[in-house]
């Protein structure tokens, strides 16, 4: 889906907020590549790429990043939701710190496995692509590409807590699935990686007994 153009397709121009063309993706990854550090390519990952990354890489470990936490804080009005049932899209936000996952991807086809990633992540421009320091569980410090909430942007909505984000996501559902299945993925793959975090193990709870039949 993300090859062929698509995953883009399941995505519409939403109220104020169009959904971005592959020619500003393109323009959106090479301005970041612009920016790199010097060394290997780190991609920090949080969500989704946790467990479903979808990409090509030479290594993998686990990593923690300071200064930004998971929050649902991005409307969401498509792929897991729609107009009529309005979900929340997890992002990094300002915060105290978040454990993760790092991937090391090769020089030979970085390009090519970055414009998947950017195809995935950037179809409303929601987040702001950065390269942040993270420590890697082999003690190592390196300078990781880390996709964050971008508070500029229609989308971004502050955190309103465990109860109000739950009935939200609990609800909601799209042409790519519930909101719900996110979540709980989410929370499930944290724990498989042995990492904690009380908001998402609190989110889901609440989220899971709201949408139990």
């Amino acid at each position: 889906m993300l090859q062929s153009g698509a995953f883009l397709e399941a995505f519409g121009d939403l109220p104020g907020q169009a959904r971005w063309s592959l020619q500003r993706i393109d323009a959106s990854l090479r301005a970041t590549l612009a920016r790199r550090p010097a060394g290997p390519l780190w991609l920090y990952a949080y969500g989704s790429l946790i467990w479903n990354p979808l990409f090509h890489y030479e290594a993998r470990q686990g990593a923690l990043l300071r200064g930004w936490q998971r929050h649902f804080c991005l409307q969401l009005l498509a792929g897991r939701a729609s107009p009529q049932t309005p979900g929340r899209m997890l992002a990094l936000d300002a915060g105290d710190a978040c454990a993760g996952v790092v991937f090391r991807l090769a020089e030979s086809t970085l390009l090519d496995e970055l414009r998947l990633v950017w195809i995935r992540e950037m179809v409303y421009g929601s987040y702001r692509p950065v390269w942040e320091p993270v420590r890697l569980d082999d003690g190592q410090d390196v300078q990781a590409l880390v996709f964050v909430a971008d508070p500029t942007q229609a989308q971004y909505a502050v955190d309103a807590g465990v109860e109000p984000t739950a009935r939200l996501i609990a609800a909601a559902h799209g042409p790519l699935g519930s909101n719900l299945e996110y979540l709980l993925r989410l929370d499930e793959s944290l724990i498989e990686q042995g990492i904690r975090d009380p908001y998402v193990h609190r989110l889901a709870a609440a989220a899971r007994e709201l949408g139990a039949p």
